[in-house]
């Protein structure tokens, strides 16, 4: 099975963000919203953002998209272990055959994965050129795990719907938050749901994105599987550095990371997980930051930018702006889209990715 990464679907697909605690829907007419729904997902259907129950899951996203009356071709976006990023830069090849050849042998000395194990896409995103004279392309390359992108397309082909392109959560959560804003100001984007993402924007484009380990953030589930349980305090007093700390630490998917494997944080997020989810959070923000600055042409982080189901917490963007030491704020939902009116208790913050992911499609 192989879906496109990141390429318009046909107009009128539906951007469908299955979070894991939830799933969200948009259908776009132009960029009018024509329709959003969301509902609660039953636990253990969707895991760390990989399908563990397709049956399940059809069974509800097909009485999803009946009850609400929603076109059948689908965007979907996908967030989990199993998909790798990297940037790549080549030489300028005018031949498509040529240079998805030549991208395809340079993923695989980029990416640790399989290649044939893995459903691979690329886009180029600029180019430079040397004192000599010489025109080189850079590429974002997207490799997954083919066998987690068919659990997938068969969990959404078993409730009816057209699978018409497979997108990142972070290139939709990019596209949503940056569409409209006619700079190309370096932002960080940090999303909180089922599985919290962190992107690193360059003006419309992904430069780096990776998956957050700070959960605590995002609303909780109960035993039996309800959203929004009461969260947890957001900080507590920090107790020394304990060498017990010096553990192994989250794998960054950055598309500048180097060739062979992902690029390893600094055992230091560990050590501020020990202080509350607001400092563990600012400590991965401050690493990524660093690791962003580390790659050629990597220009200033401006602000950081918030977004997902409990980004509007008060104290958060307060305790992350006090920690980092940047503008924090909180992202408009839809980014520049205008927000339809919404059913009482309906929380806007779920339909960020699905409406990026709907602007993919319409592309």
């Amino acid at each position: 099975m192989a879906l496109p990464f990141a390429r318009p679907a046909r107009r009128g697909a539906v951007g469908l963000d299955l979070d894991g605690s939830f799933i969200a829907a948009v259908e776009l007419n132009g960029f009018t919203v024509e329709r959003m729904a969301s509902r609660e997902l039953p636990s253990g259907l969707i895991v760390d953002g990989e399908v563990s129950d397709a049956a399940g899951l059809s069974a509800v996203l097909k009485d999803f998209f009946k009850t609400h009356k929603l076109p059948r071709t689908v965007r979907i976006g996908v967030a989990n272990q199993q998909i790798v990023v990297r940037q790549l830069e080549l030489p300028r090849i005018d031949d498509p055959r040529e240079r998805a050849a030549a991208v395809r042998f340079q993923a695989a000395e980029a990416i640790a994965m399989p290649l044939e194990e893995a459903v691979l896409d690329f886009q180029p995103i600029g180019e430079s050129v040397s004192a000599e004279g010489a025109v080189r392309t850079r590429f974002i390359v997207v490799a997954a795990r083919a066998a987690m992108v068919d659990r997938l397309v068969e969990a959404v082909r078993g409730a009816g719907l057209k699978p018409a392109g497979i997108d990142l959560n972070a290139f939709a959560l990019v596209r949503c938050l940056t569409r409209g804003s006619g700079d190309e100001a370096v932002r960080v984007l940090c999303h909180f749901g089922g599985v919290s993402n962190l992107a690193v924007a360059a003006g419309t484009a992904c430069v780096f994105t990776r998956p957050l380990r700070t959960v605590a953030l995002a609303p909780g589930r109960d035993e039996a599987g309800a959203a929004d349980r009461e969260p947890e305090p957001l900080d507590t007093p920090t107790p020394p550095p304990s060498a017990a700390a010096e553990t192994e630490a989250p794998a960054y998917f950055s598309p500048a990371s180097p060739a062979g494997a992902a690029v390893t944080a600094p055992a230091a997020t560990d050590r501020a997980s020990e202080g509350g989810p607001v400092r563990e959070l600012a400590e991965e923000i401050r690493l990524s930051i660093d690791f962003y600055m580390a790659q050629p042409d990597a220009r200033w982080v401006s602000e950081v930018v918030l977004s997902g189901p409990g980004a509007g917490r008060p104290e958060l963007a307060e305790g992350l702006r006090e920690a980092i030491g940047l503008p924090v704020s909180v992202a408009a939902p839809l980014g520049a889209l205008e927000l339809p009116v919404l059913m009482p208790g309906e929380d806007p913050a779920r339909y960020t990715v699905a409406a990026g992911l709907a602007l993919g499609a319409s592309a």
